[in-house]
């Protein structure tokens, strides 16, 4: 589990925006690739970036310090 924050207002999908746009600079991979596959109306939320392990993932936050 990732825990992370967004300043974005849960409005018109804007939170879900900032997640995706997030992490997909965190991880250095395009937005298109990050996707929310659960928890669209929710705190809590599946993340699904393509063509990355959780174990890479986890391994590139680690090593930038945002872990």
């Amino acid at each position: 589990k990732v825990t992370l924050r967004v300043t974005a207002a849960p409005e018109g999908g804007k939170a879900n925006d900032a997640v995706v746009a997030l992490l997909a600079k965190r991880l250095g991979v395009a937005k298109g690739r990050v996707s929310i596959v659960r928890g669209h109306k929710s705190r809590d939320k599946t993340v699904l970036i393509d063509d990355v392990t959780l174990e890479e993932v986890l391994a590139i936050l680690t090593a930038s310090g945002h872990i």
